[in-house]
C-alpha cells in the first residue's frame, strides 16, 4: 500500500461513495448531506493548506485523508480520514493515519493533531493504535469552544 496525492479527476467520486449513510457522513466530515457529492470532496482540495492523500494498493483506493498545514501555528491536523467499509477492521485505517502523520513529519511539522467526533468509537480506537493520545482536557475545552460539537482532540505521540 502506498500513500499518494489525491487526484481530483479520478478519486473524488470513489471517496465520495464510501459513506454508507448520513450518520457516517456526519462522523466523517461534519456534513448533513447524504450522499456526499463528488464535487464537494474535489472542492476540499482547493484550499492551499490542505494536502489530500489516498492510500492505494495498485489501482484500488483503500483510504482517504488530509493533512491540514498551519504555517502560522507550526502544526498540522489530520482530517477527513475515511476507509471504505470493505477495508475496515484490517489495519488499513491505522496504516493510513500513520502514513499521513509521516507525511506531516517529513514536511517539517512536529505538532500533529486530530479531532474526532465523540461518537466515532472505531475511529478513536484506530487513531490511538496509530500513535495518537488525548490532549490535555483544558486544551481540548479551549479548542472545542467554537466547535459545533465537543470533539475528542488527539496529539501525535511521536512514535
Amino acid at each position: 500500500m502506498d500513500l499518494r496525492p489525491f487526484a481530483v479527476a479520478t478519486d473524488a467520486a470513489t471517496v465520495a461513495s464510501w459513506p454508507a449513510n448520513a450518520d457516517e457522513v456526519a462522523l466523517w466530515c461534519g456534513l448533513g448531506d447524504f450522499p456526499v457529492p463528488a464535487r464537494v470532496v474535489a472542492g476540499w482540495q482547493l484550499d492551499e493548506d490542505v494536502r489530500g492523500q489516498v492510500l492505494a494498493s495498485g489501482e484500488r483506493l483503500l483510504g482517504y485523508g488530509e493533512v491540514w498545514c498551519d504555517e502560522e501555528e507550526d502544526e498540522a491536523e489530520l482530517a477527513r480520514v475515511i476507509v471504505p467499509s470493505d477495508a475496515r477492521g484490517r489495519g488499513v485505517g491505522r496504516r493510513l493515519v500513520r502514513s499521513l502523520a509521516g507525511l506531516a513529519l517529513r514536511v517539517g511539522y512536529t505538532e500533529i493533531f486530530m479531532r474526532v467526533h465523540p461518537r466515532n468509537a472505531a475511529a478513536l480506537r484506530c487513531y490511538r493504535g496509530a500513535g495518537f493520545r488525548p490532549v490535555d482536557p483544558a486544551l481540548a475545552a479551549e479548542w472545542n469552544a467554537p466547535q459545533p460539537v465537543s470533539y475528542v482532540w488527539l496529539r501525535h505521540a511521536g512514535e
